[in-house]
């Protein structure tokens, strides 16, 4: 690692408004079996001077990495997922110079190395990012890991989509699909699921409303998904997350059926 990546690292990870505290700072060295040789200096510069020795030192970068792999663990983010997205997208961009990233669980794997900054800028998780920024609902990130990893818009959308769908046979144990599954499922009179208590015409309305919604979904995206070839049938980056923007308010809905 050199010393102009290890001084961005540095900047990055202590950065004043979300960064490591001292304190932190401290423990992580410990943990990591570096020195500490620099305490009294600002939270960057105490940083870069622990790592700098110690790769002069040992001739690797090994603890250092051990050092980020450390600061990035899930478990220390309950209740700060942004916190911790944006903070491993940003070390991910430095790190992807030598090959190297944190994945969501907190290892370390290797990756393609960058040469370039926008090469930087595609490798780092900008899409999760993106929609951890706008609290989309768990489910999506469920039905759809590996999808929004690579950044596929097209089989993202399609998969989320499909998500409501499965979602909406196991609350109503109907085993139908498409418009048909949903006109059962909200049938105004006996429904299978039920997001208020279908009094007033306000309660009809917003349960005529999801169920419209959800049609359009599968109207709108994955009819065409399904028939039509990825080619012909171009969803971007923007796209992608409007549609899994409504995708997150169905499942938030759903999570209040009664």
């Amino acid at each position: 690692m050199t010393a102009e990546q290890m001084e961005s690292i540095c900047r990055t990870i202590t950065d004043s408004s979300d960064g490591l505290t001292g304190s932190q700072i401290a423990k992580l060295l410990i943990d990591s079996k570096i020195a500490d040789v620099d305490p009294a200096n600002t939270k960057w510069r105490r940083l870069y001077s622990a790592f700098v020795t110690w790769q002069n030192a040992e001739k690797c970068s090994n603890n250092i990495l051990d050092f980020l792999r450390r600061a990035l663990q899930p478990v220390n983010y309950i209740g700060r997922e942004s916190v911790f997205e944006h903070r491993r997208n940003e070390i991910n961009k430095r790190l992807s110079f030598i090959g190297t990233e944190i994945s969501d669980k907190g290892t370390l794997r290797e990756t393609a190395k960058s040469h370039t900054i926008s090469q930087a800028e595609e490798r780092a998780s900008r899409f999760r990012y993106k929609l951890t920024s706008r609290n989309v609902h768990q489910e999506i990130f469920k039905y759809c890991e590996s999808e929004i990893r690579d950044e596929n818009f097209f089989h993202t959308v399609f998969e989320s989509v499909k998500s409501v769908a499965d979602r909406l046979r196991f609350m109503s144990n109907v085993h139908a699909d498409g418009y048909a599954l949903a006109d059962v499922a909200f049938a105004v009179q006996n429904p299978l699921i039920r997001i208020n208590l279908l009094v007033t015409l306000t309660d009809k309305s917003e349960h005529l409303g999801l169920m419209n919604m959800i049609k359009g979904l599968f109207g709108l995206i994955r009819n065409p998904t399904a028939h039509t070839p990825k080619i012909k049938f171009v969803i971007t980056e923007e796209e992608a997350l409007d549609v899994l923007t409504v995708v997150s308010l169905v499942h938030k809905k759903l999570d209040k059926a009664l």
